[in-house]
């Protein structure tokens, strides 16, 4: 059973994400934040679109949703615990629950930190899991809403899916988030690496993301914090460098 995986790049650095499930043909998209280019890979996928993910509330990953659904009727899913600032759902999901897309899974992570409500999909049979503003390239989400021990835990729930396990997340950010990373370890040969072909794909023009669960291991400062001090530490130099 195999769930292709599309990155839609929306507004300046953003990313949505279009997942099909092969054996039934059954599409979800994954925090619209602008109509447009998603209905445009919906069209070029097909035309048909099932359902539609939220990750959490924030206008950059929901402001495409009502076009969206308007144009193609698809159900909206999100986090119980948001329901009062989100579109209007169809379907309001909590941490643990599952959720069909087709002949696929797709489980329900809780993911707090960067907003209280935020929540993570892990769907095994695309070997992805749609992370949000949760887990970046090389990065994570600013603490808006959450604490460091909230944002460590669900950094630790991330780290305990399969290594090959792809991080859909939801902006491009990783040049920045690499520049931080090189100051924080700059003996790391993995880091480093990462840093040259990084540069070079968007020389290119070409996104960064997906990476995987395992690369964050071996690169990410925020995966690698040992400890919820160590994790502050660093999302507070993080928020402050240039």
């Amino acid at each position: 059973m195999t769930v292709r995986v599309e990155a839609i790049p929306c507004l300046s650095d953003n990313y949505a994400w279009l997942l099909t499930d092969e054996a039934t043909g059954t599409v979800a998209l994954c925090d619209p934040g602008e109509a447009a280019p998603c209905l445009a890979a919906i069209q070029a996928a097909g035309g048909r679109l099932d359902m539609v993910l939220l990750t959490h509330h924030h206008g950059d990953h929901v402001d495409g949703v009502a076009e969206v659904v308007a144009r193609t009727g698809a159900r909206v899913i999100g986090a119980k615990a948001d329901a009062h600032r989100l579109p209007k759902l169809d379907q309001a999901v909590s941490p643990g629950d599952t959720l069909a897309i087709g002949a696929a899974t797709a489980q329900v992570l809780d993911s707090p930190g960067h907003t209280l409500g935020h929540i993570a999909f892990h769907v095994p049979e695309a070997s992805a899991v749609l992370c949000g503003d949760t887990l970046f390239a090389t990065g994570c989400g600013r603490l808006l809403e959450g604490t460091p021990a909230d944002m460590f835990a669900a950094l630790a729930t991330l780290a305990k899916l399969p290594a090959e396990t792809l991080v859909c997340c939801g902006h491009e950010y990783t040049e920045s988030n690499i520049r931080f990373a090189l100051t924080v370890e700059p003996e790391n040969a993995a880091l480093r690496a990462w840093a040259a072909k990084a540069a070079a794909l968007r020389a290119e023009g070409k996104p960064t993301v997906p990476t995987t669960i395992g690369h964050e291991l071996a690169t990410n400062p925020f995966m690698r914090a040992g400890d919820v001090a160590t994790l502050a530490e660093r999302r507070r130099g993080k928020d402050n460098f240039r």
